[in-house]
């Protein structure tokens, strides 16, 4: 196993990533204690430049992060910690520190997946009378054969060739195929380990 190069202040960055939907949640940097902290605890330690001391993520907030993959970049100069996410990750109570469009726009990539999914959990969790999704959560005919239902409308939007009806069909299958996994036993987990064995 690769050991981690550690620059000349002894820090190497550390980039986090949700290990459900691949969001980038923060950047810190770790020492080589913090380093070894990761390794032994499964939680993600870090070290603070400007306070010159070591600490661990959700200390405090109650926040943590628990390890599920480390992995180093081909110079093993940077570290990516895929983790199951306590709360939010950003100390603005935001779930990605990388909140802020400072170029161009999100809205044509999958970065609005994560986003949907956590807006999906948060009325799972918070049942509003008036939201759609929830009325989906409370009735689970329903919401199974919406799927069915959204799968036989991307069929027809393909065969038409209509750009604009293909994406919206797609978009609606995708949003229910979301919320029934949601409601199932079976977690986004499970579903990703299924589609690693379907790489030929």
């Amino acid at each position: 196993m690769s050991a981690p190069k550690f620059d000349a202040n002894g820090l190497i960055p550390v980039i986090v990533q949700d290990h459900v939907t691949n969001e980038v949640l923060m950047l810190a940097y770790a020492n080589e204690e913090a380093y070894r902290q990761m390794l032994s605890t499964g939680r993600t330690h870090f070290y603070s430049r400007s306070r010159q001391a070591q600490w661990m993520k959700g200390e405090t907030s109650g926040h943590v992060q628990d390890i599920v993959s480390m992995q180093l970049d081909c110079d093993n100069d940077t570290l990516l910690v895929r983790v199951k996410q306590t709360g939010v990750a950003c100390h603005l109570d935001r779930m990605s520190c990388f909140d802020e469009v400072v170029y161009g726009d999100t809205e044509g990539t999958a970065a609005i997946l994560p986003e949907l999914l956590r807006v999906i959990r948060e009325r799972k969790e918070s049942p509003n009378q008036e939201s759609y999704t929830c009325k989906l959560f409370a009735d689970e005919n329903k919401r199974l054969k919406k799927v069915v239902e959204e799968a036989g409308e991307v069929l027809l939007a393909a065969k038409d060739r209509d750009v604009e009806q293909q994406s919206w069909e797609v978009a609606d299958l995708l949003y229910h195929l979301m919320v029934a996994v949601e409601g199932m036993e079976a977690g986004w987990e499970d579903v990703y380990r299924k589609l690693a064995g379907r790489r030929r």
